[in-house]
């Protein structure tokens, strides 16, 4: 029986995933709606079996039945709704990227108080991801890393494609790679150099990037909505070298090689929303607090910044 009731704000395809299909197994009635249109969050309602339907986004995250709130939003919303929701005493769970800039971010987490944030990187909760930062950890000393996240989205009209709400290939897809590099390193990278490719001023359709590690490695972030699709990650150190196909989606199969050898396929299931929600529960109920929460996004969103500004674009927002 569910012990937690969470409210969605935004009728997309992710909260499926990320929150309705996970929901039961991890104590969550998935209790409330809101979209941009009440009729939308209506027939979102309906076909998910959701009780209500709220008629705006202040009237969910103001539900005082609501024990959690997700953000699932354009990035550049983030901010405003979360920092709403905390304030309204609900603990939130926000869609990566987890705002548009690192000061957005900085006030967030200023707002939740001892309310729980987390970001839904999704993959850093997932078996998998503690696997490979033990055999990174048995590299040795890091000579190169290589974080690919290349996904087509040709529809121009996608937010994605859209400056003014916080997209580009870096927030959408690109975070995951500077993410990995900040999780299986545990540093935060300097960034060397990063190139943009620009369709219209301000769209980064693809991004590239160098980050110095400790001891004079480099690792590099790569990123496009016009390549791929490619999720992998390749690591090589003193003892020799790693390759993962899939390593923040291991649930549309994933395969990890060591040194050349034979392909390790990883499990599918669970997915890395189960685990995902699993944490996120875990927290709400006292337990341990999320690996992504408030440090963590910061530091991310300040990465990303970075890039941005040595690509010679601006940061979002």
């Amino acid at each position: 029986m569910a012990d937690l009731r969470i409210g969605i704000l935004g009728a997309g395809r992710i909260a499926e995933k990320a929150v309705i299909a996970p929901a039961r197994a991890n104590g969550f009635e998935v209790a409330a709606i809101a979209a941009r249109d009440h009729e939308r969050a209506q027939d979102y309602a309906r076909k998910h079996g959701i009780a209500k339907a709220h008629k705006d986004y202040a009237a969910l995250v103001e539900d005082g039945s609501l024990d959690a709130v997700y953000v699932a939003l354009p990035p550049s919303t983030h901010a405003e709704w979360s920092i709403a929701a905390l304030r309204a005493g609900r603990n939130v769970l926000v869609e990566k990227p987890f705002a548009s800039n690192a000061r957005e971010a900085e006030a967030m987490v200023a707002a939740a108080g001892d309310r729980v944030l987390m970001e839904a990187f999704h993959y850093r909760y997932h078996p998998l991801t503690s696997r490979l930062i033990d055999l990174v950890a048995g590299l040795g000393a890091l000579h190169s890393i290589e974080a690919v996240s290349n996904v087509p989205i040709p529809d121009r009209s996608d937010i994605r494609h859209n400056p003014a709400l916080a997209g580009g290939a870096l927030m959408d897809l690109g975070c995951y790679p500077v993410h990995l590099i900040r999780t299986l390193t545990g540093v935060e990278p300097e960034v060397v150099r990063a190139e943009a490719v620009q369709e219209v001023p301000g769209v980064d359709v693809a991004m590239a990037a160098t980050l110095a590690l400790p001891g004079g490695g480099a690792a590099e972030v790569r990123c496009s909505m016009t390549a791929g699709p490619e999720i992998t990650l390749t690591v090589i150190g003193e003892h020799g070298r790693l390759h993962v196909i899939n390593p923040t989606l291991p649930q549309a199969g994933a395969l990890i090689s060591v040194n050349g050898g034979a392909k390790e396929h990883v499990e599918r299931s669970p997915t890395t929303f189960d685990c995902q929600l699993a944490a996120f529960a875990e927290a709400l109920r006292g337990g341990a607090a999320p690996i992504t929460g408030g440090a963590d996004a910061i530091a991310n969103m300040r990465a990303i910044d970075r890039i941005y500004q040595v690509s010679g674009m601006a940061p979002r927002g």
